[in-house]
């Protein structure tokens, strides 16, 4: 199996009841920092607060009867484990849910308000993929995987569909972690408009895949630190790698005092609550990495609190 847009609509046509169609907002604020004209495609307002809504829903709806009665398990940092437990309550299907005990109390209160079972782990010295593992062996739950799975990418990739049906750009800017919602966006994007260009963000502490790309190989970096949580991860994915070397243009990396000020401007100048994972790509917009003609930029999650909004202004 690999990835195509035909995936895609049909990962649309399956999740459109479960997820919502997230809007294209456009900031004075942000247009007039950069001198771009900035679509931000606003998955902060997903449900579960991200857009691993999309890709959780999708794989989890592919199931078999026999499947959902053996319950599934995820491992997560937080937007992922939310995603997974709100699908399960939507579906009827148990969750385990794997989640490093430093995770956002936003993360761990959504996942747990949806009903999934939480067990947590150390960031640094357990390994997140062994632990699941080892829980399927024991348990024989299905695994739902983040990023590395060909119909979570699926799920993942509506987003760009929908993008390009909202708006008209010549640049795509999004985050990057595993790289499930960048192999995604950029098979819908590459596919639908072949001279787009198509620019990942990570943060300079995580840049394993900036790391990857100039080695021509997948390459692993120590555990990050950083505030964009949801982007710390210390390789790419070993089946989103090779699509994203096809169709990504660049990486890019931003510092974390970049990363606070996105989150800042859009709270504090365009009322909008986005995580720092979710602004990682808008900061290398506001830091001039990326310039040229109409910018679709994905926010790709919302779940942070006040207080850590209130620490990243100090």
């Amino acid at each position: 199996m690999t990835l195509d847009v035909a995936m895609v609509e049909a990962a649309a046509d399956r999740i459109a009841p479960y997820v919502d169609r997230t809007p294209v907002l456009t900031s004075r604020s942000v247009d007039d920092a950069t001198g771009q004209h900035v679509h931000l495609k606003g998955e902060h307002l997903q449900k579960s607060g991200s857009f691993k809504a999309r890709g959780a829903h999708n794989k989890m709806l592919l199931l078999t009867e026999e499947e959902r009665a053996r319950g599934v398990v995820a491992v997560s940092s937080g937007n992922h484990a939310a995603a997974v437990a709100l699908a399960g309550r939507a579906l009827g299907v148990h969750v385990d849910v794997y989640m490093p005990a430093d995770a956002p109390a936003p993360k761990r209160r959504a996942t747990e308000a949806y009903g999934a079972t939480i067990h947590f782990f150390d960031r640094v010295n357990d390994d997140r993929d062994e632990l699941l593992l080892r829980h399927v062996a024991e348990h024989e739950s299905v695994p739902v995987w983040p990023f590395d799975d060909y119909q979570v990418m699926a799920g993942q990739g509506t987003v760009a569909l929908e993008l390009l049906d909202q708006v008209e750009i010549d640049t795509l800017v999004v985050p990057m972690s595993g790289g499930g919602l960048m192999a995604g966006c950029a098979t819908v994007a590459r596919a639908r408009r072949p001279h787009i260009r198509i620019v990942g963000v990570e943060p300079t502490a995580a840049d394993d895949t900036r790391r990857s790309f100039a080695a021509g190989r997948r390459v692993t970096i120590a555990q990050p630190d950083t505030i964009a949580d949801g982007l710390a991860l210390r390789s790419p994915g070993a089946l989103t790698f090779p699509i994203n070397q096809r169709h990504v243009d660049e990486v890019v990396t931003v510092g974390e005092t970049e990363i606070a000020a996105a989150t800042l401007l859009l709270f504090e100048q365009d009322g909008q609550v986005v995580e720092p994972s979710g602004a990682t790509a808008l900061a290398a917009v506001l830091e001039g990495h990326v310039s040229g003609g109409h910018l679709g930029v994905v926010l790709s999650g919302g779940n942070v609190d006040r207080t850590t909004l209130t620490e990243l202004a100090t």
